[in-house]
């Protein structure tokens, strides 16, 4: 069975197929001939020679399962909303969203909720479900019943895991969607009727519009914040402040570059006496890096996997990590994430208002009509590129050049698949026109891969390691590689698409201006006067093809490359080019307009 992740679900209260709109008797639905009865813990933890005895495969004949398991009979769940949970102890997804039912189902029974789960196992041997089990407070189907576990899979269209049905008392689906809503709201989602969801989207929606530090902050059971001491700081001393509300997830490290810069730039205002303060969100379900991420930063925190953490994850909308969600002093939210505007601006972003926003726009306008090779290859000392010779070539012998920055690194299939056309289109170009270069940009994480790649290339380099492949990334926007940007003789950017250029064009399409490239659309669509519309080719006798543009394709005649024209099936997904299409040797009708 397939993990999933249930965070695209809109709550399941629209009753799509039959199981989610139907009513059950949950006597008939969890027995069996043999059995009106499932199992409970009855508290006690499995003992180091238990697992021992696992090991050994050996626990049937020891007999072990009824010390372990009570019987519960099934007219217990009676009058009760029922959770139907299908899990298993391998499913990764299931060992994060577990502990998150586990406090939802705990905070229930402590509020005498009528609220009972039922395990419905995938695991693959008794030794893993009883194991599993036995880090659980509620009931389960015996693992026998492995018949009865596919028709329920069946039953309620259990595409992945973890997934979980809620009851009511009357046997009702009220949603097969449950394992969002529980992430969504917890405990807060009982009876998870579509009504008390509608009720908590609405105070969501209502708590928005008055939105305050508090409100983001404070839950029934905390008013604080944590320092790195240990100390609790209340929320009301926030009020008042420009507050980063910092998402990180500590075992990934995929935010350990901007944490440091994030804690440059804080400890800058700190000193500058800035009302600025930073909340940290870590995300992580591992406490030693929770732990170890919050030693090394100087703010304060939501404690250690606070209900709150994940409230808040939806709240903004979370989408990557890091995320620095700026709240004004206002309370209110003035920025979404302010990661990569401290990236390329520094403390100059902050207060991250409208107006801040305004004015770094301004002068990014302004840089940009100044931009020249000067100020975007030359950093202090830093006023060269090297050759294949590991000589250092002046930044001042490329002025006056087109130059092409080719980001890309050798851990990168594409950029290895690249490479080859890149190279062909930069030698054609070099023979017409002396006054070009091309420089690579590495993203090789060590320099022998950066050396593995660049022996391949004929053209210049930035050094490995070198800090100006942080600014030019940024000035470029080079999210993904490879990319390609030209730079013009006067040093202003001509595209950041010169990749896409290449690829389809080769060296047709340099200087890469937007002059060429509509010459080039003239020279294409110039070619084809005089083609068939459409036609039909003993290759593809089963539908026309029609003439289109495509960008590259492979053609399913003489199996060579494709680019601008050709003769395609859209149902076949079918590709002729027009040299095998038209050539008047083959056995074709012409079935269009000359």
């Amino acid at each position: 069975m397939a993990e999933h992740d249930d965070g695209e679900s809109d709550g399941g209260f629209d009753g799509e197929g039959e199981a989610a709109a139907g009513t059950h008797n949950l006597g008939s639905l969890l027995a069996t001939e043999r059995r009106d009865f499932l199992l409970r813990n009855n508290g006690d933890q499995v003992s180091i020679c238990f697992l021992l005895t696992i090991l050994l495969n050996s626990v049937r004949d020891f007999g072990l399962q009824p010390y372990f398991h009570q019987q519960v009979k099934l007219s217990n769940l009676d009058d009760k909303v029922v959770g139907l949970y299908f899990s298993a102890s391998w499913c990764g997804l299931c060992q994060r969203f577990t502990p998150k039912l586990v406090d939802a189902y705990n905070e229930l029974s402590s509020r005498s909720c009528k609220f009972e789960v039922v395990l419905i196992s995938a695991d693959e041997d008794k030794e893993s479900f009883t194991v599993y089990f036995s880090k659980l407070p509620w009931l389960a189907i015996p693992f026998e019943d492995s018949d009865l576990h596919d028709n329920l899979n069946d039953l309620f269209d259990v595409g992945g895991i973890p997934h979980l049905v809620v009851l009511d008392a009357d046997g009702k689906v009220l949603t097969t969607e449950a394992v969002q809503i529980v992430r969504d709201y917890g405990a807060e989602a009982y009876p998870f009727t579509a009504e008390r969801i509608q009720e908590l989207k609405e105070e969501e929606q209502a708590a928005n519009q008055n939105q305050t530090i508090q409100s983001l902050l404070v839950t029934s059971s905390r008013d604080f914040v944590i320092s790195k001491d240990d100390n609790k700081v209340p929320v009301s001393d926030l009020k008042g402040k420009v507050v980063g509300i910092y998402f990180t997830f500590g075992s990934l490290g995929s935010g350990d570059e901007f944490t440091k810069l994030l804690v440059e730039m804080y400890q800058k205002m700190k000193e500058n006496g800035e009302n600025f303060e930073v909340v940290q969100i870590n995300l992580d379900d591992d406490e030693s890096s929770y732990d170890q991420e919050f030693d090394d930063t100087p703010w304060l925190a939501i404690p250690f996997k606070d209900k709150i953490c994940d409230k808040l994850a939806r709240y903004f909308e979370l989408q990557t990590i890091p995320t620095l969600v700026i709240i004004g002093s206002d309370g209110k939210t003035v920025h979404s994430n302010a990661a990569e505007l401290i990236e390329e601006h520094g403390i100059e972003a902050y207060p991250f208002s409208t107006e801040k926003l305004k004015e770094i726009d301004e002068k990014e306008k302004a840089k940009l009509e100044s931009q020249t090779l000067q100020s975007l290859l030359v950093s202090g000392e830093l006023d060269y590129v090297i050759g294949k010779d590991g000589a250092k070539v002046p930044v001042s012998e490329l002025v006056g050049k087109n130059i092409l920055l080719y980001f890309s690194a050798r851990w990168c299939l594409p950029c290895r698949a690249f490479l080859p056309k890149l190279i062909e289109a930069y030698h054609k170009i070099k023979e017409k026109d002396a006054a070009f270069e091309l420089i690579f940009v590495s993203s090789d994480q060590d320099e022998s891969s950066f050396n593995d790649f660049y022996v391949e290339m004929p053209w210049l380099a930035l050094p490995f390691g070198d800090e100006r492949k942080k600014f030019l990334s940024r000035t470029f926007n080079t999210d993904s590689i490879p990319s390609l940007v030209a730079i013009s003789p006067t040093g202003k950017t001509i595209t950041t698409e010169a990749r896409d250029l290449v690829q389809a064009h080769g060296a047709s399409a340099y200087p890469f201006t937007k002059e060429r490239i509509q010459e080039l659309e003239l020279e294409i669509e110039e070619s084809a006067k005089g083609w068939a519309e459409r036609l039909k080719h003993k290759l593809h006798e089963e539908h026309e093809l029609v003439k289109c543009r495509r960008r590259s394709y492979t053609c399913d005649g003489c199996t060579e490359r494709g680019i601008d024209w050709s003769f395609y099936c859209d149902a076949c997904d079918f590709d002729l080019h027009p040299k095998c299409a038209l050539d008047d040797d083959t056995d074709m009708e012409n079935t269009g307009d000359p």
